[in-house]
């Protein structure tokens, strides 16, 4: 099904966002990961840009959002609440620091292949489908940098467990250019209750 752009268009895409006390938890782990050697080269995410991103719908067509909230109402009905942790870490090459997850990553990996169809249904062309990795962005390196001691100071982290109990749709607002430190700037446009 072909959509009309009609020129007013939001950059979006589904997420589990963890709770305040989770988030200043990993606050407080990550914080002493700013003294490594190297950590200054990195770009660090802000706080509130700490999410598990389900699947990344780029600009979309607000003609499009009607349908795709109600198919990702549909998306979150049918999926239960399940148990969440932000649990270790890991690296994508040497681009991208993370927090990873632990809990019920099956369900969080259904919620994500849920979320990624309710966009397709909706009209949305969405990039060929990988296994999905959960994963919280902590830094990015605009060339590829050795994570390794930064991943080894996250290995035995174990945050609080938690209930993932939502399903959030985020709008993200990119960075005005040419401002030095400036951070995407991120706002839920609608969530919804996982299970009935």
């Amino acid at each position: 099904m072909s959509r009309r752009n009609n020129g007013n268009t939001v950059r979006l895409f589904a997420a589990v966002l963890p709770p305040e006390p989770a988030v200043e938890e990993l606050r407080r782990a990550v914080a002493p990961l700013h003294e490594l050697p190297g950590a200054r080269t990195l770009r660090w995410t802000a706080q509130a840009g700490w999410h598990y991103t389900l699947a990344f719908f780029g600009e979309v067509d607000e003609a499009v959002l009607p349908e795709l909230y109600v198919r990702l109402e549909r998306a979150a009905h049918r999926t239960e609440p399940f148990p969440l942790r932000i649990h270790g870490g890991g690296r994508f090459d040497g681009r991208a620091l993370w927090a990873g997850a632990a809990g019920g990553l099956d369900t969080l990996r259904l919620l994500a292949e849920r979320a990624d169809a309710a966009a397709r249904r909706a009209g949305l062309p969405m990039e060929e489908h990988r296994r999905y990795t959960p994963h919280l962005t902590l830094a990015r390196s605009r060339t590829p940098a050795d994570l390794t001691p930064f991943t080894a100071a996250l290995d035995g982290f174990e945050g609080l467990h938690w209930e993932a109990g939502e399903l959030s749709l985020v709008r993200s607002n990119l960075p005005v250019d040419g401002v030095p430190g400036e951070q995407p700037r991120y706002e839920v446009v609608r969530a919804w209750p996982l299970g009935r």
